[in-house]
């Protein structure tokens, strides 16, 4: 009974305790051959090794340790000036102008309610020169922000909606300039063209301002102009605090192509000497000029702290523009022009963000970034075809009984 009972026992059940740590066995020989098969390639032993072994080892490590190496830190370096540039010709430039269109447009409309109170009405004279050129000043802005390519497609039609609503906002501002004879009308006119600068209503205490401004709304109301200009800051900051970040892939780049480097560095001055020792070779020209691209590593290592250092200075700017803003200030400097710049100001803010990213770079490295992993190729050929050509005149030279 017992014999029959094991001959009908389940085929799977037993092997199976039996094949996971046969497995587990496999796949640690497998892993420890690969590691000393690198290991040999990525840093053999001279002591012992044959010559044509040796350096058919190098042949296969050095020029792949090279592109590995100058590939890694090409795309970090490259990642890493493209974020700066986004950040210098792009994001930060439209910051600017989106916070210059705001208070530009405050300080307008701030300038047609003391006029037209004041009961100036002579054509569109009457609004004052400030208003007149406030306004220009906010369109051009709202333009220079469409041509700096800092926006997406969705973006972009936000603004052109917000250019449609400073239309719009500046033809109540017409209307109200008509019926300045008649206080309802003209009263009503410019409190709708205030309710399309914003969707709140301003508090008490910002109401005795010279050019009162207003928090931006959010929601389903928040579709007022400054709520719009708002949510554009909101993004552009966004992006610019990502550009500013490290992440994932850069630093990982950078630790694969440091390992890299550190590797081939090591393996090329230990070939040149394994060549000095058994070949008599005192210097080998294509490998000395095979380390010369790697004088210039700490220059770009230096250089992408830099940049990195600036982008990531240049995020509380960028929050400034969009928060610390405001139109008394810029009234301010606009009429007091010597007193000395105010910190929160739109000029002084935008020619920080300019300094901080002018000077977080090595400017004779301009231009250098596509160059890297072709000069990590360069290095590869040279080392592979110089170890090649000293391999094959050993090996055509070598006598019989010698040490191969």
């Amino acid at each position: 009974m017992s014999r029959a009972m094991r001959r009908r026992s389940p085929a799977g059940a037993s092997p199976a305790p039996v094949r996971l740590p046969r497995a587990v066995r496999a796949a640690g020989v497998v892993v420890a051959e690969l590691a000393r098969r690198v290991r040999r390639y990525a840093w053999p032993s001279t002591a012992g090794s044959r010559n044509r072994v040796y350096l058919r080892d190098r042949l296969v490590a050095l020029p792949l340790l090279s592109v590995v190496a100058f590939g890694s830190l090409g795309w970090a370096y490259a990642d890493g000036r493209d974020d700066t540039a986004q950040v210098r010709d792009r994001l930060a430039p439209a910051l600017v102008q989106l916070a210059n269109a705001r208070a530009s447009l405050f300080i307008a409309h701030g300038e047609a309610v003391r006029n037209l109170a004041d009961g100036r009405t002579a054509g569109i004279s009457g609004l004052g020169e400030r208003y007149r050129t406030r306004v220009a000043r906010a369109t051009q802005s709202l333009n220079q922000v469409s041509r700096s390519g800092a926006l997406t497609v969705a973006e972009e039609q936000e603004l052109r909606v917000v250019s449609a609503l400073v239309v719009d906002y500046t033809g109540w501002i017409g209307r109200a300039q008509g019926h300045a004879g008649d206080p309802v009308l003209r009263d009503a006119e410019l409190t709708y063209a205030r309710s399309m600068l914003c969707s709140a209503p301003v508090a008490a205490p910002d109401a005795r301002d010279r050019d009162p401004s207003c928090r931006p709304g959010t929601g389903a109301g928040a579709t007022a102009i400054v709520d719009r200009v708002s949510l554009l800051e909101r993004h552009l900051g966004e992006r610019l605090a990502g550009r500013a970040a490290w992440g994932t892939g850069v630093p990982a780049a950078a630790a694969t192509g440091a390992t890299a480097l550190v590797l081939f560095t090591g393996g090329l001055w230990r070939t040149v000497s394994f060549l000095r020792r058994r070949f008599r070779i005192r210097l080998s020209l294509p490998l000395a000029a095979a380390a010369l691209p790697l004088l210039a590593v700490p220059l770009l290592t230096a250089d992408a702290l830099l940049a990195q250092h600036a982008r990531a200075a240049a995020v509380p700017v960028a929050d400034a523009l969009a928060h610390r803003t405001s139109p008394a200030t810029e009234t301010i400097a606009e009429e007091r022009p010597f007193d000395g710049p105010d910190p929160w100001a739109v000029a002084v803010l935008g020619d920080r963000v300019d300094e901080e990213l002018d000077e977080g770079r090595l400017a004779f490295l301009d231009g250098v970034a596509p160059f890297v992993f072709p000069a990590g190729l360069v290095c590869a050929g040279l080392v592979g075809g110089s170890l090649h050509a000293y391999r094959r005149e050993y090996l055509v030279v070598a006598r019989p009984g010698a040490a191969v």
